[in-house]
């Protein structure tokens, strides 16, 4: 049991409130949390406790939102970052429940998206797109629900494969094969959808020899 004798934000972090009980300090609180708090409030040890565990569903929420901002995040993902600042298994279910209410997390959406980047910046194979998402965490069923909306493979061979052939301009048709043959594997392509892809390409950028 303690009286609230002070609250001040932190210097550093004036998002943060520090909470002082009999004119001591006594625990730092989110400002969000500690927005109903008042000078003079009898605080129980029952309602430190609630206090503290409301802080860290907040802090970890507000560390959740900062790692999402820059891409987006499978939901694996961002469960291991969280573990890694310290939150604990009842916490990270918690915020993980709060980012799927306010549709901020979820693995059918990150599959979807995760293949429309790849396909437009860097397209790759079926194949080589389900290892990367499985290495993300992402269940086999919303990897199987994205890839059955996405190009098929000789769409995704021939986007790739035209960008790279621009590199090769010159050379000739063996080596060409070769190289860019060699680079649509590297993508996870198999031979069976390689091959009419770089009869296309090349017939496309040499109309004379055909």
């Amino acid at each position: 049991m303690g009286k609230i004798t002070a609250l001040k934000a932190q210097k550093r972090n004036p998002n943060r409130v520090n909470i002082y009980l009999d004119g001591e300090f006594a625990f730092g609180l989110a400002r969000i949390t500690a927005a109903w708090l008042h000078i003079g409030q009898e605080l129980s040890e029952e309602k430190i406790t609630e206090l503290q565990s409301l802080d860290a569903k907040e802090v970890a929420y507000q560390q959740a939102l900062h790692y999402i901002t820059y891409r987006p995040r499978s939901e694996v993902e961002v469960t291991k970052k969280l573990s890694e600042k310290g939150a604990d298994a009842q916490v990270i279910k918690s915020v993980m429940e709060r980012l799927r209410t306010a549709q901020l997390v979820g693995d059918d959406r990150f599959a979807r998206m995760w293949i429309d980047d790849r396909s437009t910046f860097r397209p790759r194979s079926h194949r080589m797109l389900r290892y990367e998402l499985h290495q993300k965490g992402v269940g086999e069923e919303f990897i199987q629900q994205a890839l059955a909306e996405a190009q098929n493979e000789p769409e995704l061979a021939y986007q790739a494969g035209i960008r790279y052939a621009r590199r090769l301009e010159g050379l000739d048709r063996e080596v060409f094969r070769k190289r860019l043959g060699g680079f649509l594997a590297r993508r996870g392509f198999s031979y069976g959808t390689i091959a009419p892809v770089l009869r296309q390409i090349w017939d496309e950028n040499h109309p004379a020899e055909q």
